[in-house]
């Protein structure tokens, strides 16, 4: 599912930013090494975090139903993720870089999501849209410099791009055949001999302290 997501990233890059210029689009991680083979001007995407949308996950289980009103399906609900792209530019002057940006910026803005269609399954069985968000601060652990300190270089201009896409488990859970009959109930009258069970399950010590009780009561009127 994720190729289907780069996929739609790097149309978008070819198609509004690149259009036939000559540069390319590369998901290679940005290294002092990888810079040192590039030979053409690049737009890279670098997937540097993927993780649960945790606050959209739904409770419960979700139920598909005939025209009968009759559960055919119980499963789990569909989950979120967020991929987290960083995109640089790179090519033998800044000034060329920063108007790549721009036109990443812009071109990316007039993308906040890519119809469920677009990617084809599974992700349009769903239904749902595949969120875009572009140069949101990041909020969480992961932070830019962190980044590219662990790739070993030193911080160069880039734009966060973070794509949400619904993930499907398709984890089918069980569940009872459909009632067909309205429920039935039946009253029956008390059990023979259930008062004299009770009766003669009591100790014969109670009936003693009782009947102490009794007589010590009596003498202290007398």
């Amino acid at each position: 599912m994720i190729d289907l997501v780069d996929s739609l990233v790097r149309g978008v890059i070819e198609s509004g930013v690149i259009n036939g210029s000559g540069a390319e689009v590369n998901f290679d991680p940005p290294t002092k090494e990888w810079s040192a083979r590039r030979s053409t001007p690049t737009v890279n995407v670098y997937l540097y975090d993927i993780r649960e949308e945790s606050n959209r996950r739904a409770a419960g289980v979700v139920e598909s139903r005939d025209d009968a009103g009759q559960v055919t399906r119980r499963r789990v609900p569909i989950r979120y993720f967020r991929l987290s792209y960083l995109l640089t530019a790179w090519t033998q002057r800044p000034e060329d870089e920063h108007r790549l940006l721009s036109a990443l910026l812009s071109q990316f803005m007039r993308t906040p999501y890519f119809p469920p269609e677009a990617a084809g399954e599974p992700f349009a069985s769903t239904g749902l849209p595949i969120m875009v968000n572009v140069g949101i601060p990041p909020n969480d652990e992961r932070q830019v410099p962190e980044i590219w300190a662990s790739l070993g270089r030193e911080l160069k201009p880039s734009i966060d791009l973070r794509v949400v896409m619904p993930f499907d488990p398709q984890i089918d859970l069980p569940f009872g055949p459909p009632v067909t009959e309205q429920p039935a109930f039946s009253i029956s009258a008390p059990q023979v001999g259930v008062e004299s069970e009770v009766v003669r399950g009591r100790d014969s010590s109670d009936e003693d302290q009782e009947g102490g009780a009794g007589r010590r009561g009596l003498e202290r009127m007398v």
